[in-house]
């Protein structure tokens, strides 16, 4: 068994301090274990099932699906109870957090209502991305957990790896200086047909959410699209930032490039240096201003991240670790208040597409 991400050139990543304190307002008070149930079992809440059944900080209780055979399936796998209505588990045990890897449209459609029914009864929620593909119940979900004063994250896993953690620290360090411009590119083959913006709205919560990590809040965007011979849906996007900072953002993404190949890279650059991450978590560069040595750090074949379902268990881990340590709501790591940004700034590209226009993105509280 493991807890969060104990691989990477720093050791454990870092927990929130834990304390006592008022529950209003906090998550609950430094706990052995979470006890956790997962709401939707295909692929990926299977994942995240047993993800949790390994980690050192949380019990797997339950697994819950609207199709009770799914349900059961995973219930004779990881050992627990089978629910098929999330009322009915709420009920029938005892739980502190659950996992919703619902899908529905654009892969967010139905993640409101089994987290707003977890939220109301008092407890800690991981939603799977994007936070909804709806921007009305993005915030819904996010205002409620506020109100409740419970702890509300979305699996935003491309920021918890090793290189990401890195790249972070030498940002905080001041060794990127005045951001002065990010590039960012992903893509993944993914030949399934939704809306006409199921690219941008499904593929795009993780990049944006890497460049509001590194580069803070984005105020103004630009966006073009195409499609891939063949494709029904605008499959390709590009867009154009404007951070809040004065920096400039470009991103680049797509559902059409077969897999087997790098398939992210961050750029961002300053005045004092520039870091490159490649491939997601392979290795990451800085590329210090006036010094011709660079510091390069390689993922390690020995105790180095597997493969992609690592930054699964990194970003997990990281939420059980955080609520084991009693980190308040403001302090979560990957917070659906995150997911919600990420989604407005997909939603101006969406109206820029329509209006051929540079948009502003709304506020967080408006």
């Amino acid at each position: 068994m493991r807890t969060g991400d104990d691989r990477g050139p720093e050791g454990p990543m870092a927990s929130a301090a834990g304390g006592q304190g008022e529950k209003q307002g906090r998550c609950e008070e430094a706990m052995k274990r979470q006890r956790v149930a997962v709401i939707g079992l295909g692929p990926i809440g299977n994942r995240h099932a047993g993800i949790y059944r390994e980690h050192d900080g949380a019990e797997l209780v339950a697994v819950c699906d609207m199709l009770q055979d799914r349900a059961n399936v995973a219930a004779e796998r990881f050992g627990v109870p089978a629910f098929s209505s999330v009322s009915e588990m709420l009920n029938g045990v005892e739980l502190d957090m659950v996992s919703v890897a619902t899908g529905g449209e654009e892969y967010g459609g139905d993640h409101c209502e089994p987290t707003l029914q977890a939220i109301d009864a008092g407890l800690h929620v991981l939603g799977e991305k994007p936070i909804s593909n709806r921007i009305e119940d993005a915030r819904r979900m996010v205002a409620a957990a506020k109100a409740k004063g419970v702890c509300y994250a979305i699996n935003l896993n491309h920021r918890f790896t090793p290189a990401a953690r890195l790249a972070k620290r030498w940002v905080n360090e001041g060794r990127i200086g005045h951001q002065l411009f990010m590039n960012v590119s992903m893509w993944i083959k993914n030949p399934r047909e939704s809306s006409p913006w199921f690219q941008i709205k499904a593929l795009h919560p993780h990049t944006v959410d890497i460049m509001r990590h590194f580069a803070g809040d984005i105020e103004a965007v630009q966006c073009f699209v195409t499609k891939a011979p063949g494709r029904a849906i605008w499959s390709t996007a590009q867009f154009n930032m404007r951070f809040r900072s004065g920096a400039l953002g470009h991103l680049s993404g797509s559902y059409d490039i077969e897999r087997g190949h790098p398939m992210e890279r961050v750029e961002l650059a300053g005045t004092h240096g520039r870091f490159v991450i490649d491939d997601m978590f392979r290795e990451v560069t800085l590329y210090p201003a006036g010094n011709l040595e660079k510091t390069v750090y390689t993922n390690p074949v020995f105790g180095g991240m597997r493969d992609f379902e690592d930054t699964f268990r990194n970003r997990l881990g990281r939420f059980v670790d955080q609520l084991n340590a009693g980190a308040t709501p403001g302090e979560i790591d990957g917070s659906g208040a995150d997911g919600l940004a990420a989604q407005l700034v997909l939603d101006a590209a969406i109206r820029s597409v329509e209006t051929e226009s540079i948009v502003p993105v709304e506020d967080l509280e408006c």
